[in-house]
C-alpha cells in the first residue's frame, strides 16, 4: 500500500516538472496565435478606403483585439470567433489575410460597399459555419475554395455582381442549410447536386440569368423552407416532389417561363405556406379549392397566367390572408356571380389588397364590399365585366391608397361617401357607364395624385372643391356631359403637371388666363366643347406643353404670339373654331411640331413655307378661304403682292440702309479706340507668381485685350462671385479661354478664389474642367484684380442644355437618352476622383447643371470650385455628424437637407447634389419649379412615378426623340432616375456610393450603347 502511494507521489512530481519545463513554450504559442489574429484584423483594415462611420476607430494598439468593434472572441484562447461589420458604410475589398482567422465561425459584411473578388483564402476556414456577404459589390465567379468549409450552414451572397455558373461543388457542403445567391448575373442551370445538401432549409437564387428546368432533386430536400428563384429564365414545369416538401412556408417562382397546371391538392401537399408566388408566368388550369387548408397563407399571387375558372368561395377560411393577387388571367364564368367569394373574405381581418384586374369576371360589386378590412390599401377591379353601383358602403375602407375599376359597366352614381376615403392617392373609374354629377365631397382627398373619370355619363358642372386637392399630377374627366365653365380652382392646382383632359363635354365661357399656372403641364386637351373668347396669351407660360388640342370650340381672334415659347410642342390641333388673321411664322420654327391643324378657321394671308408647313401630310389648313402661297401641295391660289406693299418695303429699305452705314462705322471707330487704348503701357501693373507655375504666366492688360475689354458681347455667364468670359489668348493660333473675372466687391469673392485654387491645384481629371493660370494683380484704375483662366468649352453648361428658354438661347437644342447618359456618368467620374483618388478628398460643395460644361465633344467637366473644401484640412472626419458653417452654402434645390440643420461638410452631401441633377437631367424639371412646393420635392415626383409612370414624367425634349423605343427606353430610364431617388435620399446614411453610382450606370450604358440609333445618338452632337 505504502509503495503504491509513494510511486503516485513520485509521478505527480515528476508530471509538475515536465509541466514546468513545457509550460513557457505553450504560453508562447497562444501569443503567437493571439498575435496572428492581430495582424489578420489590421491587414483587414488596411484594404478599407472609406470609413465614414469610424467603425474601424477601435482598432488599433492601445486596445486588446477582442475588445475591437465588431470583433468577438473565444474566451478560453482569445481567438477571434466572429466578425460582424454589418451595415458600417465600408469601402474596400475583403483582405486575403482574413484566411488567418482560423477559429472563425461567422462572417457578416453585410449591407457595406465591399468590391473586388470574395478571397479564395475564405476555403480554409474549416470552422466557418455562417459567411454573410449580401448587399456588396463583390465580382468574379463564386470560388469553389469555399466547399473546404465543410462546417458551413448560410452561405448569404445576395446583390453583389458575381457571374458564372453556380458551382456543381457547392454540394459537397452538407451542413449547409441557407443559401442565397440572388440579384447577381449567374447563368446556366440549378445544378441538381444541390438535392444532395440534405441540411438544407433556405434557397434564394432569384434575380439573375439561370435556365433550363428546376432539377426534380431539389425534392429531396425534406428540411426546406424557403424556396425562391423568381425573376430568371427557367422553363419547363414545376417538379412534382417540390410540392410534398410539406415545410415550405415560402415558395417563388415568379418570373419564369413556367407552365402546366397548380396541382388541385397544394393546399394538403404544401400546409404550412406562407407565400406562394407562381405569377408572371404561363400556367394554365384552375385555381385549387385547396388552398384553405393551407390555414397559415398570407400572400398568393398568381397573376400574369392564362388560369381560368371560378375563384374559390372559401378564401374567407384563411386567417391571415394579406394579399390577392389573381390580375391578368382568364378567371371568369358565365353565371354573372364571379365576385360572390368577396363575401367571404370579410373574415379575413388582415386583408390589404385585392388584384383581380384584367380578367373575365361578371357580376356586380356586392354590399359585403363595405365589410372588407378596413386595413385594405388596393383595390384592383379595372377590364372585367363588372356591373351594377358601387356600394356606399366603401366608404368605411378609410385606409385605402389607391382604387381601380376602370374599364367595366358600372352604373349609378359615385358615391358620395368615397369622400370619407382620406387616403386615397389614386381613383380610376373612368370607361365605365356611371351617371349624375361629381360628388363635391371628392375634394376632401386631399392626398390625391391620378383622378381618372373619363368615358362615363357624367353631367353638371366640376365640382370647385376639386381645388383641394392639391397634390394633383393628372386630371382626366373627358367624354361625359360636363356643363358649366372651367373652374379657375383647377388652374390653381400648379401641381397638375402629367395631363388635363375635359374634351368631348358641354363646357362653356372662355379658358381662363390662370391656364398659366400649369407650368409643368405636359399634356392639354379642351377640344369638342362650347368654350368661347381669345386664346389667352398666358399659355404660353406652359413651357412644357407637348401636346395642346383645343378644336372644335369657339374661339376666336388671333393665334397668341406667346405660343411660341412652347418649344417643346408635337401636337397643335386648334381647327373648327373661329380664329382669325394670319398664321403666324412661329409655327414653322417650334423644332419638334409634327402635327398641326389649323383647318376651318377663319385664317388669311400667306401660309409659311418653313419647318412643318414643307410636309403636307403633316399640317392641314382646309376651310380657311382667304389664305394663300405655301407649298405646291396645298394647291392654294398664289399670294398677289399689292402696290402699297412693294411701296412700304421701298420706303423701308431706303431708312435702313443709311442706319446700317451708321451702325458699321461707329463700331469700327470704337475697335480702334479700344485697340490704342490696350497699347499703352501702365507702370502700375504687376502680375503675381500663379500658383500653378507649370502653366502659362498671364497678365491683366493680356486679358483686358483677350475678352476685348472685358466687353458684353463676350460674356458667357454670371455667377455668385464673378462673371466669365469667352476670349483669344494668343492671336496667332487663336486659343480660346475661358475667363472667370471675381467680383472683389462681393462678399466671399476673395475666400472663392483662393478655395478655387486651393481645389484644383493638385487634380487632374478629364472630367474636370482644366484650369490653364491664374492672375492676381491690378487693374488700370488701381483696384485690385483677381482672375482664373480655363480651357473653354465650346457648348457651354448643362443648365443651358436642359433649359434654353430660361437661358435665351434662341435655338432650341436637345440632348439624346445617351448623351445624358454619358453626362452623368463623366459627373459621377469626376465626384468619385474627387473623393477618393485625388491627393486630399474634395467636396464639390455646389454641383448643379450650370457648373458642368460641355465640351465640343459633349463630354461633361465639373467646374466652379469656389466653394470647394478639402476636407484633409477643414477636418478628419467626413461623416454628415457635427456642425460647420461652411455646409450651408450651395444653391438652393441642391443642397443636401442636413446642411440645413447644420450638418457637416461631407462627400454626401455632394452624392445628393449629383442625385437631384439626374433627375433633373431625366425630367427635365428644375428642383426649384413650381410645382416643388407645400412638401413635394424632385426627389418624392421621381419616386412616385416609379415603377408605372416613368414615361409620363421624362424630360419632353427626350420624349420627342425617344418616342419610338418607349419600351427600351422606359426600363433604362427607370434604372437611372433610381439611381438619381437612390443618391438623394433624405438620410446621409441611405444615399448610394458615388463608386456604385459609376458601376451601375457604366453597366445601363453597356447593355443599351448597341441597342440605340447611333442616327439619334450623333444628331444633337453635330446640331451642337
Amino acid at each position: 500500500m505504502y509503495s503504491s502511494w509513494s510511486f503516485l507521489l513520485k509521478a505527480f512530481l515528476l508530471g509538475n516538472i515536465v509541466l514546468n519545463f513545457i509550460s513557457p513554450s505553450n504560453t508562447s504559442d497562444v501569443r503567437f496565435a493571439n498575435e496572428t489574429d492581430r495582424l489578420a484584423l489590421l491587414e483587414f483594415k488596411e484594404m478599407i478606403t472609406e470609413d465614414p462611420l469610424g467603425a474601424l476607430s477601435s482598432w488599433n494598439y492601445s486596445t486588446h483585439f477582442c475588445q475591437w468593434r465588431g470583433v468577438t472572441c473565444s474566451r478560453r484562447h482569445q481567438r477571434v470567433i466572429a466578425l460582424n461589420l454589418e451595415s458600417q458604410s465600408l469601402v474596400g475589398i475583403v483582405s486575403p489575410h482574413i484566411g488567418n482567422l482560423s477559429f472563425l465561425r461567422t462572417i457578416t459584411l453585410q449591407n457595406n460597399s465591399f468590391h473586388g473578388k470574395i478571397p479564395q483564402e475564405i476555403g480554409r476556414l474549416f470552422r466557418l459555419r455562417s459567411l454573410t456577404l449580401s448587399n456588396n459589390s463583390f465580382q468574379g465567379e463564386i470560388t469553389t475554395n469555399l466547399t473546404y468549409c465543410s462546417r458551413l450552414k448560410l452561405l448569404n451572397l445576395i446583390d453583389n455582381k458575381l457571374v458564372g455558373k453556380i458551382p456543381d461543388e457547392l454540394s459537397t457542403l452538407s451542413a449547409l442549410s441557407d443559401l442565397g445567391l440572388s440579384l447577381n448575373n449567374l447563368t446556366g442551370n440549378i445544378p441538381p447536386s444541390l438535392g444532395n445538401l440534405s441540411s438544407l432549409k433556405q434557397i434564394s437564387i432569384a434575380t439573375n440569368n439561370l435556365e433550363g428546368s428546376i432539377p426534380e432533386d431539389l425534392g429531396r430536400l425534406t428540411d426546406l423552407e424557403i424556396l425562391v428563384v423568381s425573376d430568371n429564365y427557367l422553363t419547363g414545369t414545376i417538379p412534382p416532389t417540390l410540392y410534398n416538401l410539406s415545410n415550405i412556408v415560402i415558395f417563388i417562382v415568379t418570373g419564369n417561363r413556367l407552365h402546366g397546371e397548380i396541382p388541385s391538392d397544394i393546399g394538403l401537399t404544401l400546409p404550412n405556406i406562407k407565400w406562394l408566388f407562381v405569377g408572371e408566368n404561363m400556367f394554365t388550369g384552375t385555381i385549387p379549392g385547396s388552398l384553405t387548408n393551407a390555414s397559415r397563407l398570407e400572400y398568393v399571387e398568381f397573376a400574369l397566367n392564362g388560369l381560368t375558372g371560378p375563384i374559390p368561395n372559401n378564401l374567407g377560411m384563411l386567417p391571415s390572408l394579406s394579399h390577392i393577387n389573381f390580375g391578368a388571367n382568364k378567371l371568369g364564368t358565365t353565371d354573372e356571380n364571379d365576385l360572390n367569394f368577396i363575401s367571404s373574405l370579410t373574415n379575413c381581418t388582415r386583408l390589404e389588397m385585392i388584384n383581380l384586374g384584367q380578367n373575365l369576371l361578371r357580376g356586380s360589386l356586392p354590399n359585403s364590399l363595405a365589410n372588407l378590412s378596413t386595413q385594405i390599401k388596393h383595390l384592383i377591379f379595372q377590364e372585367n365585366h363588372i356591373y351594377g353601383s358601387i356600394p356606399s358602403g366603401i366608404g368605411n375602407l378609410i385606409n385605402t391608397v389607391y382604387l381601380d375599376m376602370e374599364w367595366n359597366d358600372i352604373t349609378g352614381n359615385i358615391p358620395v361617401e368615397i369622400g370619407k376615403l382620406h387616403r386615397l392617392q389614386d381613383l380610376y373609374l373612368n370607361h365605365n357607364r356611371i351617371s349624375g354629377q361629381i360628388p363635391s365631397s371628392i375634394g376632401n382627398l386631399t392626398l390625391l395624385n391620378g383622378l381618372d373619370l373619363m368615358g362615363n355619363n357624367l353631367d353638371g358642372p366640376i365640382p370647385l372643391p376639386l381645388g383641394n386637392c392639391q397634390q394633383l399630377l393628372g386630371l382626366s374627366l373627358s367624354h361625359n356631359n360636363l356643363n358649366g365653365s372651367i373652374p379657375n380652382e383647377i388652374l390653381y392646382l400648379s401641381s397638375i403637371s402629367l395631363y388635363l383632359y375635359l374634351s368631348h363635354n358641354a363646357l362653356t365661357g372662355s379658358l381662363p388666363s390662370e391656364v398659366g399656372n400649369l407650368k409643368n403641364l405636359v399634356n392639354l386637351d379642351i377640344s369638342k366643347n362650347r368654350l368661347s373668347g381669345s386664346i389667352p396669351d398666358t399659355l404660353g407660360n406652359c413651357l412644357l406643353l407637348e401636346n395642346l388640342y383645343m378644336q372644335d370650340n369657339l374661339f376666336e381672334g388671333m393665334i397668341p404670339q406667346s405660343l411660341s415659347a412652347l418649344r417643346g410642342l408635337q401636337d397643335l390641333d386648334i381647327s373648327h373654331n373661329k380664329l382669325s388673321g394670319k398664321i403666324p411664322g412661329f409655327l414653322g420654327t417650334l423644332p419638334f411640331l409634327t402635327y398641326l391643324n389649323l383647318s376651318f378657321n377663319q385664317l388669311q394671308g400667306e401660309v409659311p413655307e418653313n419647318g412643318i408647313f414643307r410636309n403636307e401630310s403633316a399640317i392641314s389648313v382646309d376651310g380657311n378661304q382667304k389664305l394663300c402661297g405655301g407649298i405646291a401641295e396645298l394647291k392654294l391660289p398664289t399670294c398677289i403682292i399689292t402696290a402699297s406693299r412693294r411701296k412700304s418695303h421701298s420706303l423701308l429699305l431706303k431708312v435702313m440702309t443709311p442706319v446700317v452705314v451708321l451702325v458699321i462705322v461707329l463700331t469700327l471707330l470704337s475697335s480702334i479706340i479700344v485697340r490704342c487704348y490696350l497699347r499703352r503701357p501702365r507702370r502700375n501693373e504687376q502680375s503675381s507668381a500663379p500658383p500653378f507655375p507649370q502653366h502659362l504666366t498671364v497678365s491683366y492688360a493680356e486679358l483686358l485685350k483677350a475678352t476685348n475689354g472685358f466687353s458684353e458681347d463676350n460674356l458667357i455667364g454670371v455667377g455668385s462671385y464673378g462673371s466669365v468670359y469667352k476670349g483669344i489668348l494668343d492671336q496667332n493660333d487663336e486659343t480660346l479661354i475661358a475667363v472667370k473675372v471675381l467680383n472683389l466687391d462681393q462678399r466671399g469673392a476673395a475666400k472663392s478664389f483662393v478655395s478655387e485654387c486651393e481645389a484644383l491645384k493638385n487634380i487632374r481629371h478629364r472630367n474636370l474642367v482644366k484650369i490653364l493660370s491664374t492672375c492676381s494683380s491690378i487693374d488700370f484704375q488701381g483696384n485690385e484684380f483677381k482672375a482664373l483662366i480655363f480651357e473653354f468649352m465650346p457648348n457651354g453648361s448643362l443648365e443651358k442644355w436642359l433649359h434654353p428658354e430660361a437661358n435665351g438661347e434662341q435655338e432650341l437644342r436637345k440632348l439624346s437618352f445617351m448623351q445624358r447618359l454619358n453626362i452623368a456618368i463623366d459627373v459621377a467620374s469626376a465626384l468619385e476622383y474627387l473623393h477618393h483618388h485625388s491627393h486630399a478628398t474634395i467636396v464639390h460643395s455646389d454641383l448643379k447643371p450650370g457648373n458642368v460644361l460641355l465640351d465640343e465633344k459633349l463630354t461633361a467637366h465639373l467646374s466652379d470650385f469656389g466653394l470647394a473644401n478639402v476636407l484633409s484640412e477643414l477636418s478628419s472626419d467626413s461623416a454628415p455628424n457635427g456642425t460647420n458653417s461652411a455646409a450651408i452654402k450651395g444653391s438652393i434645390g441642391y443642397i443636401a437637407p442636413e446642411y440645413g440643420m447644420g450638418g457637416k461638410v461631407s462627400t454626401y452631401g455632394d452624392i445628393y447634389s449629383y442625385g437631384i441633377l439626374v433627375l433633373e437631367m431625366f425630367t427635365g424639371r428644375r428642383p426649384t419649379g413650381e410645382m416643388f412646393k407645400d412638401g413635394l420635392s424632385l426627389h418624392d415626383f421621381a419616386r412616385m412615378a416609379c415603377p408605372q409612370r416613368v414615361m409620363e414624367i421624362m424630360d419632353p425634349l427626350l420624349q420627342v426623340e425617344e418616342d419610338r423605343r418607349s419600351s427600351r427606353i422606359h426600363e433604362c430610364l427607370l434604372s437611372v432616375l433610381r439611381i438619381g431617388i437612390a443618391c438623394s435620399m433624405e438620410s446621409p446614411s441611405d444615399r448610394m456610393r458615388i463608386r456604385d453610382v459609376v458601376t451601375k450606370l457604366h453597366s445601363i450604358k453597356k447593355a443599351n450603347d448597341g441597342k440605340l440609333d447611333a442616327d439619334d445618338r450623333d444628331r444633337v452632337q453635330a446640331e451642337g
